[in-house]
């Protein structure tokens, strides 16, 4: 009996999972004829002799299903409407010729949304834009003279005078000069970044070799630093499709963050890993700084570690890189636990 039990329950929930998996009509009309068919045996068994009821319930049915297949018409279109919008699929247009009531409104309403997100995605767009072409301008306006004012502490600081004070103001000069440069380099690549109006050149790339490169490039800030580099990659070259000079700049962005903010006489891990069909890289290191900060603000611009604002940080290395990474296909991942700093960086493998 048990046995018989668990066979019944098997064949039902078989039974229920393929009505599941069918299209919307099929349903409908499977539904019509098992309700069709129990109507008519009961008709069998109760008025086998009432041969007009028979005629009534054939007439019933061919009035009954062309109705119930139209409707199922109109639910499948909605349904596509809504699946399309859902995809983002702006562009999809429910068909509302034939139907009618409610049917035609919620096809309306479903054609008035792709409308409303479509317009309010374009003047997103054209703000940015418009943000990013300012910015541009107004980096470009001010970096003339700033570019002077460079040449000229430079120039002032080489100059031999007797008083000393000269050349020390000129350095802090310089210096602060040289960082105020950067940081307008830095908002409009992040302003570029965001918009997705920087060029981007996707062709093969040996992960491998860049991420070297740029090793050497910090060599030596990770030794003024104390900071002990252990790098892993595989023996086999890890190909990626990516723009070299934009996964330089990633690259460039984590390495910087991580000779700024990272502890003294501890180890930064370089490592790339071959996961299913991706390439992984990751920048792990310890913070110099309590990291109270939720990952996810970590991300947003002008955020830092450093609360205290005492390095000379801008707080969007990591929006750059997130920025660049997307638009070469990538993710950028960023955990914090306790002091521990981790991105990881995924792309798609190429054979």
């Amino acid at each position: 009996m048990g046995l018989l039990l668990r066979m019944c329950k098997a064949l039902w929930r078989g039974i229920t999972a393929l009505v599941h998996s069918l299209p919307l009509i099929w349903k409908t009309l499977l539904i019509f004829v098992v309700l069709s068919v129990a109507e008519l045996l009961v008709f069998a068994v109760f008025y086998w002799d009432a041969s007009w009821i028979i005629l009534a319930w054939i007439l019933e049915k061919a009035i009954i299903l062309p109705a119930a297949l139209y409707l199922a018409l109109i639910l499948k279109k909605l349904q596509q409407g809504s699946v399309a919008l859902a995809d983002g699929d702006l562009s999809y247009q429910v068909d509302t010729k034939r139907m009618f009531w409610d049917f035609k409104q919620h096809g309306e309403n479903l054609n008035s949304i792709a409308e409303g997100m479509t317009h309010a995605v374009d003047e997103r767009m054209k703000s940015e834009r418009f943000k990013t072409e300012l910015i541009t301008n107004v980096s470009h306006d001010i970096k003339t003279p700033l570019t002077s004012i460079i040449n000229y502490a430079d120039l002032i600081g080489k100059e031999e005078t007797g008083n000393k004070k000269v050349t020390e103001y000129s350095a802090v000069l310089l210096r602060q000069s040289e960082r105020l440069k950067k940081l307008i380099e830095n908002l409009v690549e992040a302003s570029k970044a965001s918009s997705g109006s920087l060029e981007v050149l996707l062709s093969p790339c040996e992960v491998g070799v860049l991420l070297t490169q740029t090793v050497g490039e910090y060599e030596q800030r990770l030794q003024d630093g104390n900071l002990e580099l252990i790098t892993k990659q595989p023996e086999t070259p890890v190909k990626i499709m990516a723009d070299g000079r934009l996964l330089w700049r990633v690259f460039d962005n984590l390495m910087n963050n991580i000779c700024k903010y990272g502890q003294s006489g501890t180890r930064v891990y370089l490592n790339i890993e071959v996961k299913d069909s991706e390439a992984v890289i990751s920048f792990k290191n310890t913070s110099r700084y309590p990291l109270d900060i939720p990952a996810e603000e970590l991300m947003e611009r002008f955020v830092r570690a450093d609360s205290s604002r005492s390095t000379e940080g801008n707080g969007l290395g990591l929006a750059i890189a997130q920025n660049l990474t997307e638009l070469q296909k990538g993710s950028l991942e960023l955990t914090v636990d306790g002091d521990l700093f981790k991105v990881m960086l995924k792309f798609k493998l190429i054979r």
